[in-house]
């Protein structure tokens, strides 16, 4: 029995092709139709890695403005190494998963001190830097160096489970590390000329985010693989790729309190591990509180409180919780500099500038900027 057909028989859908016939006609789609994106104007390493970290978890359309603000603010490395840690946080404001340019900047520390500032060039150096992965060391590595490589991200798993209608389950990490021997070999059988790594993973992006959909009927019209495609040709695209249903998160409830005196309002900066880990956050205890007991949460600040109001209800979604908030702004007497520890009341244009306050707070956030986009209620 051949390895081919003994592999058919194991997945009992589909037939593993050979992925190198795939790989030409990708790379010139790729060349015709790419997108135009601000990390595309250059090969440069520390751009791609930027862009790459940053694309984790975040649509295309909201990084391009980090993506040009951060690079603005730390061009080089050096600048991301040696950047303060609060004005770090500031500007990664919005993007969330904070961890990430945390690992990033430890990462630029080790280049800096072990690479004498020169980003590593093979997906193997880069694979013993904090914070990255098989994915964005092969990103980075066959983006910027044009080292072939695979960089299998859910694109990549979505279009090769398509074009072979591969029945198992995606999120094993078994699936994905044959994906990557596969395609590296493929394209260090193929790469050369106009075929190379850099346009077939950055034409695995384009084809997954435009064409082989996720969570969408996918536009077979316009791709470049569909002659080659086993789903297509059963008319069964959406039925790929295969995933386990994810554990349903753990729901919390959670009172988010804008506690002002005057111009300046309440915060405190969260520990340095657990959630949200080292930002700065509005109050907010743990369930739903009626305004008596918001009240007295604020009393036991050492504040006076003088009025309250309801606040409209917010949700935010963490990878494995979510928060159901409701919240109240409190103003408070003028007591002076002081608040109980952690706390610290600091006026709220200076917040705005210089201390990242998560996402998850956004909808109160917002709310201080203009109090007419919120659903209010005297209590």
């Amino acid at each position: 029995m051949s390895g081919i057909t003994r592999k058919c028989e194991m997945k009992t859908e589909g037939c593993e092709m050979d992925l190198t016939r795939i790989i030409e006609p990708l790379c010139s789609w790729y060349d015709r139709s790419k997108r135009d994106l601000p990390w595309r104007k250059d090969q440069d390493p520390y751009h791609v890695w930027v862009s790459e970290i940053m694309l984790q978890q975040t649509r295309v359309e909201a990084v391009k403005s980090f993506y040009r603000r951060f690079l603005q603010e730390l061009p080089t490395v050096e600048d991301l190494a040696c950047c303060e840690e609060d004005r770090l946080m500031k500007l990664w404001e919005g993007l969330g998963y904070y961890s990430r340019v945390r690992n990033m900047q430890t990462a630029a520390r080790q280049i800096m001190e072990e690479y004498g500032g020169n980003f590593p060039d093979t997906r193997e150096k880069l694979l013993k830097l904090k914070g990255i992965g098989a994915y964005t060391a092969g990103a980075v590595a066959s983006i910027a160096f044009n080292e072939p490589v695979a960089a299998v991200d859910g694109n990549v798993l979505r279009v090769i489970t398509r074009l072979e209608k591969d029945p198992r389950d995606i999120m094993k990490q078994s699936v994905r590390t044959e994906f990557d021997r596969r395609i590296t070999e493929a394209l260090e059988k193929t790469c050369g000329g106009s075929v190379t790594s850099s346009s077939f993973n950055q034409g695995m992006m384009d084809l997954g985010a435009g064409v082989c959909l996720p969570n969408a009927a996918p536009l077979c019209g316009k791709c470049p693989l569909a002659s080659f495609c086993s789903a297509h040709e059963a008319g069964v695209e959406m039925d790929y790729p295969k995933k386990k249903a994810a554990k349903p998160r753990r729901i919390e409830g959670r009172t988010v309190l804008l506690i002002r005196d005057g111009d300046r309002i309440l915060i405190r900066k969260r520990g340095k591990k657990g959630l949200l880990a080292g930002l700065w956050e509005f109050p907010n205890p743990e369930g739903h509180l009626e305004p008596e007991a918001a009240l007295s949460f604020a009393s036991g600040l050492g504040l006076e409180p003088v009025h309250i109001r309801a606040l409209a209800p917010a949700k935010h979604v963490f990878s494995h919780i979510e928060w159901h908030m409701t919240g109240y702004e409190i103003r408070v007497a003028s007591l002076g500099e002081e608040a109980e520890p952690p706390y610290v009341l600091i006026d709220e244009e200076q917040v705005r500038r210089e201390y990242a306050i998560p996402t998850a707070f956004s909808a109160y956030y917002n709310w201080l900027a203009d109090h007419r986009q919120n659903t209010e209620q005297d209590v």
